[in-house]
């Protein structure tokens, strides 16, 4: 079987979630024929009526999963939401976000790969969302290539399809409350020698809303990550 799921993790999203669903609910609508297939969208424990408004689009979608939990950031929450789809029979999961900055015409093409690779993943090759995010993006190149030696294209981008054994295998060498969990999946396959293809995509701007992380706030997490490289190292 080929059952999808889509893991969205949202945080005070309520100016994009809807269209956010409306763009992604027609993909798990098409990769659907077995009909176990779901869209998840998880509510980080928003402040705002995110959540709310993900309950009211599922009275429509039955594919749509709306869960809600404690803020813990969005490393914990995205793997939060891959042990769910691996419980719930997810032969392959694919993750975006909630701020509207990718594009869903672009997953025909992931998913066409899928029995190909162990994780088909978007590069971000021309970026709209600002010159600091792209420098932070070619920082973080450099510090998993001095870390754990290994080049990895793009190491963060929320938009990847990764099949179930792979992930199962891998999830575990993560520790729960990991803020970058999507970057160091991507270290660990890389360190693995996993079959992973890089495919560039669009990365629009933010289409609503505030984003939650300054570049403040990076630079924090930056800083604590690369003591915590430094440990996960010697682990993977």
């Amino acid at each position: 079987m080929d059952t999808l799921f889509i893991v969205i993790p949202a945080y005070n999203e309520e100016e994009n979630i809807k269209q956010v669903i409306d763009d992604w609910y027609p993909i798990i609508e098409m990769h659907n024929e077995n009909g176990m297939s779901r869209l998840l969208i998880i509510d980080d424990g928003s402040k705002d009526n995110t959540y709310k408004k993900v309950c009211e689009c599922a009275d429509s979608r039955p594919f749509l999963i709306p869960i809600t939990k404690s803020n813990s950031g969005h490393g914990a929450t995205l793997l939060w939401g891959y042990h769910y789809a691996l419980e719930h029979g997810a032969d392959f999961v694919f993750q975006t976000d909630s701020d509207g900055q990718t594009l869903p015409s672009e997953f025909e093409l992931f998913w066409k790969l899928r029995n190909e690779y162990d994780m088909v993943i978007g590069w971000r090759r021309y970026r709209q969302d600002g010159i600091s995010r792209v420098f932070v993006t070619k920082v973080l190149k450099l510090v998993i290539k001095f870390c754990f030696h290994v080049t990895v294209q793009d190491a963060n981008t929320p938009f990847r399809l990764m099949k179930e054994d792979k992930l199962k295998e891998y999830i575990a060498l993560i520790p729960e409350d990991f803020n970058l969990s999507n970057v160091l999946l991507s270290v660990i396959y890389a360190r693995k020698n996993c079959k992973v293809k890089y495919i560039p995509i669009t990365f629009r701007k933010r289409q609503g809303g505030t984003n939650s992380i300054d570049i403040i706030k990076i630079l924090k997490i930056g800083r604590k990550a690369l003591k915590d490289f430094q440990i996960l190292n010697k682990k993977i």
